[in-house]
C-alpha cells in the first residue's frame, strides 16, 4: 500500500500532504464515532504525511533535487 512519492515535484508534494491531512482528519472523526473500517489506515496515513514532510524539508534544504 506504500505509495511512491519520489517522482513528485515540491508543489505536488505539498498538495498531496494537504490531501492526506484532510483524510487524516476524517479518519480521526470516524475513529471517535466508532465507525472506522480499517484502524490501520490511520497509522498508514500518519506515516505517509511524515514521509511527505521529510521529502518537502529535503527539497527546502537542498538535500534532494527536483
Amino acid at each position: 500500500m506504500r505509495e511512491r512519492f519520489n517522482d513528485l515535484t515540491v508543489d505536488e508534494l505539498v498538495a498531496k500532504k494537504a490531501e492526506l491531512s484532510g483524510k487524516m482528519r476524517d479518519l480521526r472523526f470516524e475513529a471517535v464515532m466508532g465507525r472506522i473500517e480499517n484502524p490501520m489506515e490511520k497509522r498508514i496515513t500518519r506515516r505517509q504525511i511524515a514521509r511527505l514532510n521529510t521529502m518537502i524539508n529535503e527539497h527546502k534544504n537542498r538535500i534532494r533535487r527536483a
